[in-house]
């Protein structure tokens, strides 16, 4: 069983239960259970509505013990579910009816820049583990390993090229996304991506974002 987007302690003593009794389960997190709490709900003039997503941000408390289970090699994956739906014209569509809001936020750009920052950075996990979560493990678990999560020859040449030095702050004003909110507003990041190499190209250096249309490929799962 794969568990998607766990959120709480709870929820991780019912997945440790099951191990125990000879299941296998898998288990997936985001950034935002590790680094938010439900206070983002009370923000003033709806912007609580940005981080309206299933399941909800939790209560203080819940976030260090997620961390915990990450550093003992309980949790297997930090994912996004990259969901974003602007404020402006989305979102909106909920402000005299919490049930029409939108569920979802934006995460994929900054999800290794957080992980570093505050996993690895903070000494909360180890280079190795954020690698593994980010990368390495999706890539077995999904069956995409060896050609996904490894650097190595007859793998596909995707690398990414991460600067610890220098520092950041994430915003909506400055992500690529294409979303008019950002739910890390204001988080400082350690470090910065220098370079983002997809099947050998070049796609992202230096603050340049270098695309091409078309240029994906599907990938079937093993």
């Amino acid at each position: 069983m794969y568990i998607v987007h766990l959120t709480c302690r709870e929820s991780m003593e019912a997945v440790v239960r099951a191990r125990e009794t000879g299941h296998k389960v898998l288990v997936e997190t985001c950034p935002q259970y590790l680094l938010l709490d439900d206070s983002v709900y009370d923000k003033p003039d709806f912007e609580g509505a940005a981080y309206v997503m299933s399941p909800p941000i939790r209560p203080k408390g819940h976030q260090d013990y997620l961390w915990n289970a990450l550093s003992a090699g309980l949790i297997q994956v930090v994912a996004t579910d990259h969901c974003p739906f602007r404020q402006a014209d989305q979102k909106i569509a909920g402000k005299s009816a919490f049930t029409k809001i939108p569920n979802g936020a934006a995460g994929v750009e900054d999800r290794l820049s957080l992980m570093y920052t505050y996993g690895v950075a903070a000494g909360r996990i180890s280079l190795q583990q954020f690698v593994d979560v980010c990368s390495t493990g999706p890539a077995k678990i999904f069956g995409l390993y060896p050609r996904k999560g490894a650097v190595a020859v007859g793998s596909d040449a995707d690398l990414l090229v991460y600067d610890p030095n220098g520092k950041r702050t994430l915003s909506a004003k400055t992500h690529h996304q294409a979303v008019d909110r950002n739910i890390y507003e204001g988080f400082e990041i350690k470090g910065r991506i220098a370079a983002t190499v997809a099947a050998g190209r070049v796609q992202f250096k230096d603050g340049e974002l270098r695309v091409e249309r078309g240029a994906g490929r599907y990938i079937k799962r093993g």
